[in-house]
């Protein structure tokens, strides 16, 4: 189960760092002055910081294209394709992508970077902010193949934040389902928004649920509640806690990437 996290990460219990570009061309926020040279000057801060800090792992996503589009434009992965290819003589760890929401950007995205694992919506129906939200997890996986992008590990997030399952189902149900349908290499259990700590909860039974697929927790780990999260989770995402002040949309603030990287370290030597 866990063989592929070991050689992907290096370490058991990964953590997953969320490098969080500014928004994009074509997205409502976007700095028409900074232009481009201000995302990628502020996305190499945070990996820079991030790395500094001790993680184990990077995941760019476009946190800030808010509101998302469960069908990106063709000019959002292109951009995020220029800032991560002129990061990456800097990136030293091993890196993700998330194109929100849209898991075949994210494929594409993946493979024309070299990223070595994804995490999207994969699976399911939704009712979310973002209106009635549909997949096709089949029409993906023959796309994965289709692009080369079969040794790109795949991260299902089946409870997305700001969204709800349309049909009344549990979440052990549904994650059963997921993992004998859908063939996820991990499973993501997330709150109700960026920085809202997981249910620790609802993590145990989704572990409990499908024990030889790794569980990750998504949101709102912080250092008093990693240990916690890692003893049930197989790894956890963290985005928000990592930034200044725990707000998610400010820069990474590197003295508290060391504050919960040596929770975590710490914790492992226990294990």
């Amino acid at each position: 189960m866990s063989d592929w996290i070991q050689s992907l990460f290096g370490v058991s219990k990964p953590i997953i760092a969320m490098c969080h570009l500014q928004a994009l061309p074509g997205d409502p926020g976007y700095d028409h002055t900074g232009g481009m040279e201000r995302v990628v000057a502020e996305g190499r801060a945070d990996v820079l910081a991030l790395q500094e800090g001790g993680v184990d792992a990077i995941m760019f996503s476009n946190e800030f294209s808010r509101p998302y589009l469960t069908a990106v434009e063709t000019v959002t992965v292109a951009a995020m394709g220029r800032v991560i290819g002129e990061l990456l003589p800097e990136i030293s760890v091993p890196f993700g992508v998330n194109v929100l929401w849209d898991p075949m950007a994210s494929l594409d995205l993946a493979v024309a970077t070299g990223a070595r694992f994804v995490r999207e919506i994969f699976t399911g129906a939704y009712a979310s902010d973002f209106g009635v939200w549909n997949t096709n997890c089949g029409a993906v996986a023959r796309h994965r193949h289709a692009v080369g992008a079969q040794d790109v590990r795949l991260l299902f997030n089946i409870f997305p934040e700001a969204a709800a399952y349309l049909a009344p189902r549990t979440p052990t149900d549904i994650a059963r389902s997921t993992v004998f349908n859908a063939m996820p290499d991990g499973i993501c259990v997330s709150g109700l928004t960026a920085g809202a700590e997981t249910d620790h909860s609802l993590l145990a039974q989704v572990k409990q649920a499908v024990p030889s697929t790794p569980v990750f927790a998504n949101t709102g780990v912080r250092p008093d509640t990693v240990a916690t999260q890692l003893a049930v989770a197989d790894g956890a995402i963290v985005g928000t806690y990592f930034k200044r002040d725990g707000h998610t949309w400010n820069p990474v603030d590197v003295e508290r990437v060391r504050e919960l990287m040596a929770v975590v370290r710490a914790f492992r030597q226990q294990c």
